[in-house]
């Protein structure tokens, strides 16, 4: 399986809002995620649940960018830019990088969130 062609794919999917089913499509079973508020997920479910709660509670996506990413072997990095207007009245913008480590079968295993602020 061709990482860097998995690595596009899933970018792509996530620039245009569409995170959950980029979750179901590249994510193995097991999949583990964690993030830097220490926020974790141990399979595919729980993190399809996790972002169906997060894009639920989001009034306005304000922009969602992709400014690069990398591969080297069976893992990836991708810089992301996020602006949301919350349902509660609050803002995020987070600017961060994610982390991927994928599988052979080009299911991503292990998930990880960075602040680049």
């Amino acid at each position: 399986m061709n990482i860097k062609d998995q690595v596009q794919r899933i970018d792509n999917m996530v620039s245009q809002g569409d995170i959950v089913n980029a979750v179901k499509t590249f994510f193995a079973d097991n999949a583990a995620t964690s993030d830097y508020s220490n926020s974790t997920t141990n399979t595919k479910l729980q993190m399809v649940e996790k972002m169906e709660g997060f894009l639920g509670a989001i009034a306005n996506v304000n922009g969602i960018t992709h400014h690069n990413s990398i591969v080297d072997g069976n893992n990836s990095a991708s810089e992301f830019t996020f602006d949301f207007d919350m349902k509660d009245g609050s803002k995020i913008y987070w600017h961060e990088i994610i982390q991927r480590e994928w599988n052979a079968e080009g299911q991503v295993i292990r998930e990880a969130y960075f602040n680049a602020n």
